[in-house]
């Protein structure tokens, strides 16, 4: 049907144009966002802000099956799936991130 369609255009075009995505998620929302295959980890920061990209520190990842797979962040974490990744870490497509990061000035950590 349209769905099945949808879906599959949406795939192909992604698949197309190398692109990927990956998530964040609060207590009151979920964002997706999208970007090129091979992005790592500061970049992907980055296109949330650039102050997330200036001041990554770390990112907190766990795959979207995985969440799925455990239902919630503890039950993911208490399964040994939520780690924690550097720099040089590549985004996968369906990594659900929390940034940690430091802007300078303050020192505060987001």
């Amino acid at each position: 049907g349209v769905q099945y369609s949808l879906k599959k255009i949406v795939t192909t075009g992604y698949a197309g144009l190398n692109l990927q995505y990956f998530f964040t998620a609060g207590p009151d929302e979920c964002k997706c966002w999208t970007i090129r295959k091979g992005t790592l980890a500061p970049q992907a920061a980055g296109t949330i802000h650039t102050d997330f990209e200036k001041g990554f520190v770390k990112a907190e990842v766990m795959s979207f099956e995985d969440l799925k797979k455990h239902e919630t962040e503890a039950a993911v974490k208490a399964a040994g799936r939520y780690r924690s990744e550097g720099k040089a870490y590549e985004v996968q497509d369906g990594d659900v991130i929390f940034f940690r990061f430091n802007v300078s000035a303050g020192g505060k950590k987001k």
